[in-house]
């Protein structure tokens, strides 16, 4: 284990503050020399450009620095595991003796389990083990249904007739996240009451299969209260117990849950008003069924680029860093959802 390079994976559903969680990591490293993996689901790369805004992170992920962003943009990380993980993994084990460890963030829509199957490969796993696997869950946003409906309902049908399907695919795969877990983060909360709180965690606990400690985080506050000795350093040897994590694909050989569920990029050479932009996009997420909003505006008369993120009808925005002088002030937004009407999207802005 000493020898190994230990990689936490940190999954979650979509907006529920994984970046952030590990733009913290990257503020806080104190002195360790972290490599990162971003896997996003869409083609503008938003979550690796956030990362690298840290300031910590080199702009293009080279040279001799703590940390290096390796961004994966064809999809779900689990997909596509063995068309670009093997190869990055694969680098980065070159460069062992540099790195202290690594940081994965999937994609929202990934399930953690294929991924930590991938450490079981010989040549990983005389190298890397997979040091802890962190779930972080969006309170308010399974306060308001998102991924669960009331589970002893759902219970009582299934119990009633077992051949019939109660779960959606999103509510599957949130319950895939929890039952992989080593750590729950239970981010968000000074979004919801006191009551609504204990309710979401004792819906998470009910979906956790062994024990797993569950910390909480703010969405205003950051995560300054998760310290990375909490974060990391748990051993857990993931691969070789995969049997205790089970999944709602365990028996299936392949599985789409990205087939439909789809992105679409939009690039517009122009500025907006932030108003007037999210209240449009709030209209947007109403009209379609849009999971996720996230992106980059350029607004008029002001030279930091605004970073805008939606999770459902809910938004914040705030500016990461100055247009660089070469760099063109586009506004560029990643839509994440089901049956996406791209053109509807593109008219409505375009509109505006």
């Amino acid at each position: 284990m000493a020898t190994k390079i230990p990689v936490t994976v940190i999954t979650g559903f979509l907006g529920s503050g994984k970046t952030s969680l590990i733009r913290h990591l990257l503020q806080n490293n104190q002195g360790r020399r972290i490599a990162v993996l971003v896997n996003e689901f869409g083609e503008l790369g938003i979550d690796g450009e956030l990362l690298k805004s840290c300031q910590i992170c080199p702009e293009d992920g080279e040279g001799d620095t703590n940390t290096n962003i390796f961004e994966l943009t064809n999809g779900c990380l689990c997909c596509t595991v063995q068309e670009e993980f093997y190869p990055m993994m694969q680098e980065l084990i070159k460069r062992r003796d540099s790195i202290d460890c690594i940081l994965i963030e999937t994609s929202g829509l990934a399930l953690p389990k294929p991924l930590v199957k991938a450490f079981r490969w010989q040549e990983i796993r005389n190298a890397a083990t997979v040091d802890a696997v962190i779930t972080v869950v969006d309170c308010a946003a399974v306060a308001a249904g998102t991924f669960a409906s009331d589970l002893e309902a759902i219970a009582a049908q299934r119990q009633a007739d077992d051949n019939l399907e109660h779960e959606t695919p999103l509510q599957e795969l949130f319950e895939d996240q929890l039952a992989c877990a080593d750590l729950v983060v239970l981010n968000k909360i000074d979004l919801v009451d006191a009551e609504t709180k204990a309710r979401v965690e004792e819906l998470i606990k009910q979906e956790l299969p062994r024990v797993v400690k569950i910390v909480e985080s703010n969405a205003y506050s950051g995560h300054s209260q998760l310290d990375a000795s909490i974060l990391l350093g748990f051993q857990a040897a993931v691969e070789d117990n995969l049997d205790s994590r089970p999944s709602h694909h365990d028996t299936e050989e392949d599985h789409n849950h990205d087939e439909e569920i789809t992105s679409t990029n939009l690039i517009l050479d122009r500025t907006f008003d932030p108003e007037k932009l999210q209240q449009q996009l709030e209209k947007l997420a109403q009209q379609q069924e849009i999971y996720r909003i996230k992106g980059f505006v350029a607004v008029p008369n002001k030279s930091m680029r605004l970073v805008m993120q939606g999770v459902g009808t809910r938004f914040d925005k705030f500016y990461d860093r100055p247009w660089k002088p070469e760099e063109a002030r586009q506004t560029r937004l990643v839509f994440i959802g089901r049956d996406l009407k791209s053109s509807e999207i593109e008219s409505q802005l375009v509109a505006l």
